[in-house]
Formats: C-alpha cells, structure tokens, sequence
C-alpha cells in the first residue's frame, strides 16, 4: 500500500510574534485623527499626491494659498522617522527587487495617482472617510491591481 505525500505547503502563515496589533490601531488612529483634523483645518483632503503637487506648484509662488500647510504637513512625513529613533530602532526596510524594479513601480504608482486623480491616502483614508464613490472606485481599483500584479509576479513568473 503506498503512503500517500503530503501536499505542498500552500497557506499563508503568521509570524505571531512579529504580529503587533496594538501599534497597528495606534497608528491608524493618529493617521485618522491627522487627515481629520487637517480637512478641519483647512478644508482640504491629505492625499500626499495632492499635498506634493500643490507644494512642488506653489514653490514659484510661495505666498500661495496653503503653501505652509502643505509644507508642514510634508515636514512631518520626513521628520516623524527621526522622532522614531529617539525611542527605539527602525524597522528594517527589505526589498525584493533591484533598482530597476523599484524605478518601474515609481513610474507606475505616479502614473496611476495621476489617472486616478489621486493616491491611496488621498482616496483611501480621506475619500471613503467622506463615503465617496469615485473614491470607493479608485481604491477597489488599485487594490485589484495591486492583488493582480503580486499574483502574476509571484505565482506566474514565479519571483
């Protein structure tokens, strides 16, 4: 009688002690309290695509309308990192591609907020915070492409 083999390991697995559910709420709380006091402030969306480009436009003019808002709230993104290491380590950053790789999914993710009219923060955390349809559209919609493109590269050309 033969044994029959068991079959590949195929399932996802979690690294329970690396699972950090705490910081996770934490961090999603201050990135809602952030976007939600912003657009009380200043009756604008925090979408980082938006918050850049208005920031690099308004760089010919800087007495524009927002210009310090918008490079505070950019201050904050760079300097948040270094109020990190003031208690404790960053976590490690681990590619799995070359510079080339990375240089393709710039290109494309600026694409893409372009053509959207606006990034993952942007339609994401404010959009359907505000229960905004072309905000829910955009958001199915890299996230489907996001599911795709991990598929195709991990299951089809097998990286």
């Amino acid at each position: 009688m033969a044994c029959a083999q068991p079959a590949p390991e195929t399932s996802m697995t979690i690294d329970w002690n690396a699972f950090t559910p705490w910081s996770a709420l934490g961090g999603g709380v201050l990135i809602g309290l952030s976007t939600s006091l912003f657009i009380l402030a200043n009756g604008r969306i925090a979408g980082i695509s938006g918050l850049l480009g208005g920031l690099l436009g308004g760089l010919l003019q800087r007495g524009s309308d927002g210009y310090a808002e918008r490079a505070l709230f950019l201050l904050g993104l760079l300097v948040a990192p270094l109020l990190w290491l003031a208690f404790g380590r960053l976590p490690e950053v681990r590619f799995d591609t070359g510079w080339f790789g990375l240089i393709i999914a710039g290109l494309l993710v600026g694409v893409g907020t372009r053509y959207g009219s606006g990034c993952t923060s942007g339609h994401g955390v404010c959009g359907l915070a505000r229960l905004s349809p072309r905000s829910l559209a955009a958001t199915l919609s890299f996230m489907a492409a996001g599911f795709a493109t991990v598929f195709v590269l991990r299951h089809v050309f097998g990286g």
